[in-house]
């Protein structure tokens, strides 16, 4: 049975506690005299058959709130949803468990909203006015696992999610179905996610493991996250019309053979951001490989580190029709270690198309081995190479029309 814990609005309330059959479409919600809601309602462990989040209400979002049993969470559009932050692997995060489904499908006029218990957003508004891209970490995030082929160490089918303790049996993700149906989403804002559950362990704003082609992503914007922005483990999910800022890791994040196309997609670094893009390849012997296309890559002067992108540890695909500008000008494309550069050779990894402010646009290609002080370039041959698939401009990338309903196109991210 799912629970629903309606919290105190003023004294006079009572903490009331509501189910709800697989049909009636939600939680009993009271209302005054008016008709209209009179409290909100808080969201705790699993929800186990169908259930829809309605938008006359704010739904909060308390500890890991996972639905499983093979039901259904169904997000009206224009649906606010507010976490607590919680602590360590209590951190408020959204689970849709192997089986089940989400159906989160807002649109341009009225999208989803998961952002923190702090935001001051009320109904029927697109932002707040308290926080910003820089308030980060006050909650955790959305999780999406499913059941189609990952790459593995050892050859193993499933794996648990970072982020979610093992214990938690609910955080599996992997299988064999690449045509696994985990639902949609649709115009969904993430915002000021990523709580830390460990030492050097956040949850991502969106993580889709496992997730299969059954499954519909688009139009989905993550702001402020402390981890990356979108990561998808393995599976074989499309997604298109997605854009990252200000997250604190990595903006897109590709792992174990996600063999999937990313189309249409934005990286606004902010002040402390590391990688817009790092591409990792399969850990066990399933291969698969990744296309992005349509992709603009958004720097700054500010962030520290702020790289274009990091492929490493044997990565598989390709990246092409991108336009990158306003980066550092020792930032860089690093094909970097453990077998990229002879997938690089053998066109496992390739790139098409790049347009760059910097001139020559080849000079921020490199492969190099090693960390920090001790990295050196080892192939200059890369570099060279680079000169025919990119040149120095201002045109290409993204179609940015596609991202006026965001609350990054509203603050002049973009």
């Amino acid at each position: 049975m799912k629970k629903f814990y309606l919290p105190f609005i003023a004294i006079a309330f009572a903490v009331v506690a509501a189910s709800c059959s697989s049909d009636d479409g939600g939680a009993i919600i009271p209302t005054d005299d008016t008709g209209t809601p009179a409290v909100d309602v808080r969201l705790v462990g699993q929800i186990t058959s169908d259930m829809t989040l309605t938008s006359d209400v704010i739904w909060e979002l308390e500890g890991r709130v996972t639905v499983t049993n093979g039901a259904t969470l169904t997000i009206e559009p224009g649906t606010i949803i507010k976490a607590f932050a919680g602590t360590g692997a209590n951190a408020s995060t959204l689970i849709i468990a192997r089986g089940a489904k989400i159906n989160a499908v807002g649109t341009a006029s009225a999208p989803i909203i998961f952002t923190s218990i702090a935001d001051n957003i009320a109904i029927g508004q697109i932002s707040g006015s308290n926080l910003d891209e820089n308030d980060r970490g006050l909650w955790g995030g959305l999780l999406v696992l499913g059941n189609a082929k990952v790459s593995l160490d050892g050859n193993a089918t499933e794996a648990q999610i970072e982020g979610i303790p093992a214990s938690d049996i609910n955080g599996r993700y992997g299988g064999n179905d690449d045509t696994d149906n985990s639902g949609s989403l649709a115009y969904i804002s993430i915002r000021h996610g990523g709580a830390l559950i460990g030492e050097g362990n956040e949850i991502n704003g969106l993580t889709l493991g496992g997730v299969g082609t059954g499954t519909s992503i688009s139009n989905i914007e993550v702001v402020g996250n402390v981890d990356d922005g979108i990561e998808f483990f393995g599976g074989s999910v499309n997604a298109n019309n997605l854009l990252v800022w200000a997250q604190g890791d990595d903006g897109l994040d590709i792992d174990q053979a996600y063999s999937g196309t990313i189309d249409n997609a934005v990286v606004a670094l902010g002040d402390i951001s590391d990688h817009a893009l790092e591409i990792d390849g399969p850990e066990g012997s399933l291969e698969g490989m990744f296309t992005i296309t349509n992709l603009t890559l958004i720097g700054n002067s500010n962030t520290e580190n702020g790289e274009y992108a990091d492929y490493r540890d044997g990565a598989m695909g390709v990246t092409k029709n991108v336009l990158a500008r306003n980066f550092k000008s020792e930032s860089d494309v690093e094909l970097d270690n453990n077998g990229v550069a002879q997938n690089f050779i053998d066109g496992k990894l390739s790139f098409e198309n790049w347009v760059t402010d910097v001139d020559p646009a080849n000079a921020i290609f490199v492969e190099n081995t090693g960390e920090g002080e001790n990295k050196i370039i080892v192939n200059p041959d890369f570099t060279e190479r680079a000169a025919a698939w990119s040149s120095t401009g201002n045109s290409g990338g993204a179609t940015m029309s596609a991202f006026s309903w965001t609350y990054a196109a509203s603050r002049g991210a973009l």
